[in-house]
Formats: structure tokens, C-alpha cells, sequence
């Protein structure tokens, strides 16, 4: 801000408010005159008169100005304060921000209050000299008409300066609507007195300058050539009264929708970063800030999806890429999840010399999903991992896990299913524990029946003092074993119809004969015409471990 620009910014307001006073005063005394006689220059000879009728309008400019200057005080101190970069107290700036916004209605007031004072002092004036019914009359007139002209002009010159001029430095931030003690100059209003500036005031104006004319003269040729004439030159004079201020109100009406739309452009095309700049606290101002705080959300969701992208990216290189190559066993598993990130997990673990024949398998399932979820199941991944490459049972490697998730999780409610089993392709055997999971299931495709692999404990987190049971079961060739999530049978369709298990288990007799990769897309794919439209709203994860049928395990 420059020292120039401070001077214009101190003095716009008070500069557009006495130019507002002198287009009344000229209009009316020097123009929409012309259609009528002079005064007679008797009534002026009193001195009494002659004094007040000549000190008035120049105390009404210099009563006016001085009013206004001293109400801008807090608003001057605010400038300077600005321009010297010094600190500006709370109570100073929250005085300054409402004065500005209450200026234009204040300085109406005081033009108002001004112009009425002369419909009084001026007819009784007139009425003590004796001056006439027609002098008074007009005094009336003339003061009515330079109060409401001049009025109308000042509310909408010093709402455009405000919005214009004073408002951005005042409001950088918007906020307008949500100052306190402040009168609000709403849409209506500024229609409405559009309204009474290019029609009423037109109006009333013709209709008494009729009614003085035809009072005072008799003659209807004169009469008619006096209204005649006032009539055109108030006409053409209203008329540019009326486009002068339509010009000014379209304009405070358009340029905030304009930025307004360039703004919502922008949120279109993806572009958070631009604001709308508010600089009225009307409904187009509140608009504004509604939007500004939209696109800052926008920008936190925008900000937060990247995030969640990295956090999904993250999670799907900890899910196994591939599956182990065990002889004698066909292997594939996918999660899907319903958000960015689950709770949803499996993995394959193998180790040392054993893990050419050996393969240990995991499947959990946090509770809930989403962020918290998948946080608790990338924690619980980590112990697994840790603990099983050390030696030890299934149940002391799940009993050890659930002690560490226990200790995290404690009263947060939280909780994860786990299914942990062990293949051995040369002992031909399953192990397995399982702590609160749904029972994995094993389908025998000589007998054509199903089994599951049960096993009763808390599920990991709900204690540290639960304790796991490991379970074994003999393998035959053909074999299928399928580890998955609830979100499996539980999935819905339209009607709120759930998938279940009798129509996975279809899907799975279908579909024995293919590989485990096609039985697993088969399941998915089942899952996905059985819930069209709708999309999961749970986390969906299935692992299958087929025994080849060739591979002779006797």
C-alpha cells in the first residue's frame, strides 16, 4: 500500500458520500428548476431568510462530512496502521471491520436526516415572511426530493466503493457475513431501491410539480407548457439517474457471481487453490464463503486421497504378489477391498530348507476397515511375520501375536480373526489354529462332500491371557482347502439377500476341476453378478490351496 493509495482509501467513502449530496442538490435546485418560475426575490430580502437560505446547504456538506469523519475514525486508524505495519488490536480491527460495513446505511441516514431538517426549517420560514402556499410547498418538495435522490445515489456509490475499494483490505479472508452488529445490504434491498430511484421518485416528483403548477396558475396554456416542459426534463434526467445506478448495481451483482463461477470452474477441473474473493455480506458474500470453505475441504479431501492412495499402494505390496511354488500344491489368494485400504490380510510364509515342501499360510480379518483397520492389520502382519521365522508351535506363534496385539489395541475395541494353518507336501498333512476365524473348508472331490476346519478361541486382542489350540488333519490328492473372509458370504445383493456359504460351496463344486487361480476368480466373479449394482461393502479375501490330484501323498 502506498501513501497515495492510503489517502484514497481514508477518503473515498466521505469524498463518494458528499458527491452523492451535491448530485441531489444540483438536480434538483439547478435542473428540475428550469421547468419552473423563480422564487419571487421579495421573499429573500428578509435577512433572516437570506442567511439561512444561504448558510444551509454548505452546513448541511460541512455537518455531514465532519459526522462521517468522525465516524471513520477506527476505520482511519485501522489504515494507518496497516500502512506503517504496525500491530492492529482485536478490539480496533473488529470496531473498523463493522463500521465499514455499516457506513453506507449511517451515511444515509445522516444525508436523510439533513434534507428533512430543510422540509422543516424552510416552510416555516416561508410561512413567518408570509411567502405563500406555493413557496412553502415547494420548499417541501425540493427538500423531499434532494433527501430521496440523494440518498438513492449515496447507498449505491458507497456499497460499490465498500465492496470495491474498502472491503479487501479489510476482509482478505472473506467472513463478512459473520461479523456481528452489522446491517445487511441484501439483494432485495438493493432491488428495492432500484425500484424507488428509477420509478417512485420519478413519479412522485411529476405528480407534485403537477399539482403546484396547476395550483398556482390558471391559465391551461401555461400550465400545460410548464408541465410539458418539466416533465421531458425530469424524464431525461431519471432516466440517466435510472441507468447510472442499474450500471452500478449490475455490477456489484456480477462481478461476485463471475468470480464466484470461475471458482466452481476451477473445483471442476480439479483446481482447489483459487477463493472468492467476498466483499459484500449479503447472500452472494455468505455464497462465497460457503464456497471457500468447500474448496478448502475440497483441498483436505484431495490431500487425504493421496494419501489414502499411497496408504493403498503401500498395503497391496504387503499382500504376497505370488504365490509359493510347493511341490504338489496348487496355490493362489487376492484381497479386495471395499475402500482405498482394509483390514483384510493373508500371506505366505516359508522358511529355511523346509520351504520347498513346507508353506505356511495366514489369512486375518481386522474388525471394521477402512484407515484404523488396515493400520492394526500392517501391525499384525509385522508380529506374524517376526514370530514365525523363530521356532515354535502354530498355537505358541498365535498365543505370542495376540499378546502384542493386546497390549495395542487394549480397550479400543478392536480385534482381528486369524486362520493359521501349516501344509506339509511330504507328511502329507494340514495344521492349523484358529482364533475366532470362519472355519476354513476343505472339499473332497472323490466324495463330492465338505469339511471345515474349526477350532473354538478369542480372536486376536480381545485378551492377553487366551490361549490357541492347534489342530491336524491328514491331506488326500484333489483335494481343495479354501481360507476366506466373511465378507465372502456375506456380501448382498439388491434385496438384501446375502451370498452364504451354500452358494459359495456351488461355485466351488463347479469349479473343482480348474486351478486354484480359476476357482479363486471364479468365486470372485460369482460374487461380483450376485451383488450387481451394488459394490462390497466389506472387505473380500479368499486364498485356495488345491492338492494335486496327480501328486500321490500315500
Amino acid at each position: 500500500m502506498t501513501k497515495r493509495m492510503l489517502l484514497h482509501l481514508k477518503n473515498e467513502m466521505l469524498i463518494a458520500n458528499c458527491l452523492a449530496n451535491f448530485i441531489g442538490v444540483f438536480l434538483v435546485k439547478f435542473l428540475i428548476d428550469i421547468g419552473e418560475s423563480p422564487l419571487p426575490t421579495d421573499v429573500f430580502q428578509n435577512p433572516v431568510v437570506d442567511f439561512i437560505d444561504t448558510i444551509f446547504t454548505p452546513f448541511a456538506f460541512l455537518f455531514v462530512g465532519i459526522t462521517t469523519y468522525f465516524y471513520e475514525r477506527p476505520i482511519r486508524r485501522y489504515l494507518t496502521a496497516k500502512y506503517s505495519n504496525t500491530t492492529v488490536s482485536q478490539n480496533l480491527a473488529s470496531t473498523a471491520r463493522r463500521r465499514v460495513l455499516n457506513e453506507p446505511f449511517v451515511a444515509i441516514t445522516l444525508d436523510f436526516s439533513m434534507w428533512m431538517l430543510s422540509t422543516i426549517i424552510y416552510p416555516v420560514m416561508f410561512w413567518l415572511v408570509d411567502a405563500g402556499p406555493y413557496v412553502i410547498q415547494r420548499s417541501i418538495v425540493h427538500g423531499l426530493s434532494i433527501g430521496l435522490i440523494t440518498v438513492t445515489v449515496a447507498f449505491f456509490m458507497l456499497e460499490h466503493v465498500s465492496q470495491k475499494r474498502m472491503t479487501p483490505h479489510f476482509f482478505p479472508d472473506g467472513g463478512l457475513y459473520a461479523i456481528p452488529r452489522t446491517l445487511r445490504i441484501r439483494i432485495r434491498t438493493r432491488l428495492a431501491a432500484l425500484l424507488v430511484a428509477c420509478n417512485l421518485i420519478p413519479l412522485i416528483s411529476i405528480i407534485l410539480f403537477i399539482q403546484r403548477i396547476a395550483s398556482k396558475y390558471t391559465d391551461p396554456l401555461v400550465t400545460m407548457d410548464l408541465v410539458g416542459s418539466a416533465i421531458i426534463i425530469n424524464s431525461l434526467l431519471f432516466i440517466a439517474i435510472g441507468i447510472f445506478l442499474t450500471g452500478l448495481v449490475s455490477r456489484n451483482l456480477t462481478l461476485p457471481l463471475r468470480e464466484i463461477i470461475q471458482t466452481l470452474q476451477g473445483v471442476r477441473n480439479g483446481r482447489f487453490d483459487k477463493k472468492v474473493q467476498v466483499t459484500s455480506n449479503d447472500e452472494i458474500g455468505y455464497t462465497g464463503d460457503v464456497i471457500n470453505e468447500m474448496t478448502e475441504g475440497l483441498k483436505e479431501r484431495d490431500r487425504i486421497r493421496q494419501s489414502l492412495g499411497i496408504a493403498q499402494e503401500v498395503q497391496q505390496h504387503l499382500l504376497p504378489r505370488h504365490a509359493p511354488e510347493i511341490k504338489g500344491l496348487d496355490i493362489a489368494g487376492q484381497s479386495i477391498y471395499c475402500e482405498e485400504t482394509g483390514g483384510d490380510y493373508f500371506d505366505y510364509l516359508t522358511a529355511g530348507k523346509d520351504g520347498s515342501r513346507k508353506v505356511k499360510i495366514v489369512v486375518g480379518d481386522v474388525s471394521d476397515h477402512g484407515v484404523a483397520s488396515a493400520l492394526l492389520m500392517t501391525t499384525a502382519r509385522a508380529f506374524i511375520r517376526q514370530r514365525a521365522s523363530r521356532a515354535g508351535n502354530l498355537n505358541q506363534i498365535v498365543g505370542d501375536v495376540n499378546r502384542q496385539i493386546s497390549m495395542d489395541v487394549e480397550d479400543s475395541g478392536r480385534f482381528m480373526t486369524l486362520f493359521l494353518c501349516e501344509i506339509d507336501s511330504q507328511i502329507k498333512t494340514i495344521r492349523w489354529v484358529n482364533a475366532g476365524h470362519d472355519p476354513a473348508v476343505m472339499f473332497d472331490q472323490r466324495s463330492g462332500s465338505f469339511v471345515e476346519l474349526t477350532g473354538r478361541a478369542l480372536p486376536l486382542g480381545v485378551s492377553e491371557k487366551a490361549g490357541y489350540q492347534e489342530s491336524q488333519r491328514k491331506l488326500a490328492p484333489g483335494q481343495i482347502i479354501l481360507i476366506g473372509t466373511d465378507g465372502i458370504w456375506e456380501s448382498q445383493n439388491t434385496e438384501g439377500q446375502m451370498f452364504g456359504k451354500e452358494r459359495f460351496r456351488k461355485v466351488i463344486r463347479t469349479h473343482a476341476a480348474k486351478s486354484a487361480i480359476e476357482i479363486l476368480q471364479a468365486v470372485f466373479d460369482e460374487i461380483d453378478e450376485f451383488c450387481h449394482p451394488l459394490e462390497n461393502e466389506d472387505d473380500v479375501t479368499l486364498v485356495v490351496i488345491k492338492v494335486d490330484s496327480q501328486t500321490n501323498l500315500n
